[in-house]
């Protein structure tokens, strides 16, 4: 009883330390988008003049002022196709999964057939590979088929991503198979099931697979710097470090108006993404009985 008091009060000693550690970069950031030029060479000129003197720390701005936030949203074009270019890039891959991934998830859960372990297996190391060892061989097939230095580039490799298979294949095997039978017995088709049961039943999953996708590519650097060459084709990934050194202001305020979006999806859908990481928790739990 002593022990696990003496660990609930080390556990919340410790959380809140770690959360500072976490917001701390974030209150900085936005600190610094609310500076001026001049305040903003007072506290970071040593960096951006290379000179090796240190730099001056600051919480809070001294005088903040709107004014990135102004010249980013009002005369800054370019952030505008980097940002749509965002959009289409997380958007393409969305739709993509959510056309492909549904589906096989569905036949993974509720069908058998021939090699379906296999498949499945196979399914889980691809999922595993990183990036960097298909990289090569990804960019000898987009070049042969011509899609180098184009949008499908980044958006097909993407919709055939692994990953919302595996959450959502036990999110469908959860779904209790009475339903399936009694919906069977009043002459219900496969197809029929699965849009009026499957879909309604793993919408949870569907968003958790809809809300990890969207914090993958919309933040993808990777992928946009392998394969697009052209300027104005880059996400906002890309273009966000070439600012730092034309404006430093609105590079701050740039990466704050970044952020919005994923956080508000994050915290708009967290319930959904807890269920979706669970449901992956228990995918790994029954692949290692399978092994076994």
């Amino acid at each position: 009883m002593r022990r696990r008091k003496y660990a609930g009060r080390l556990i919340g000693g410790i959380l809140p330390v770690l959360f500072a550690i976490m917001v701390f970069p974030l209150l900085m950031l936005l600190a610094n988008s609310l500076m001026g030029r001049q305040e903003m060479l007072e506290t970071y000129g040593a960096v951006l003049a290379d000179s090796g003197e240190s730099i001056r720390m600051r919480v809070f701005p001294a005088y903040p002022t709107l004014r990135a936030y102004v010249r980013l949203l009002l005369d800054t074009p370019e952030y505008f196709t980097a940002f749509w270019n965002s959009m289409l890039q997380t958007v393409g891959v969305l739709t993509g999964q959510l056309l492909t991934a549904v589906p096989a998830a569905w036949a993974f859960a509720r069908f058998r057939f021939p090699g379906r372990r296999a498949l499945w297996l196979l399914y889980v190391l691809l999922m595993i590979l990183p990036f960097q060892v298909t990289m090569v061989s990804g960019y000898l097939v987009l070049s042969a088929i011509g899609l180098m230095d184009t949008r499908a580039a980044v958006i097909l490799p993407g919709i055939f991503s692994t990953l919302p298979v595996f959450i959502l294949r036990k999110t469908f095997a959860g779904i209790p198979r009475e339903i399936l039978e009694a919906a069977q017995i009043d002459g219900a088709g496969d197809l029929r099931i699965f849009l009026g049961i499957g879909i309604p039943l793993g919408m949870p999953g569907i968003f958790s697979v809809l809300i990890l996708g969207f914090l993958e590519y919309w933040n993808a650097i990777e992928q946009p710097m392998t394969y697009l060459k052209t300027q104005s084709m880059w996400p906002l990934s890309l273009y966000l470090p070439q600012m730092i050194n034309t404006e430093t202001e609105a590079a701050f305020a740039a990466s704050i108006v970044t952020l919005l979006p994923a956080v508000l999806l994050f915290f708009g859908g967290q319930d959904n993404l807890e269920q979706g990481i669970t449901a992956s928790a228990a995918s790994v739990h029954a692949l290692r009985e399978d092994k076994t």
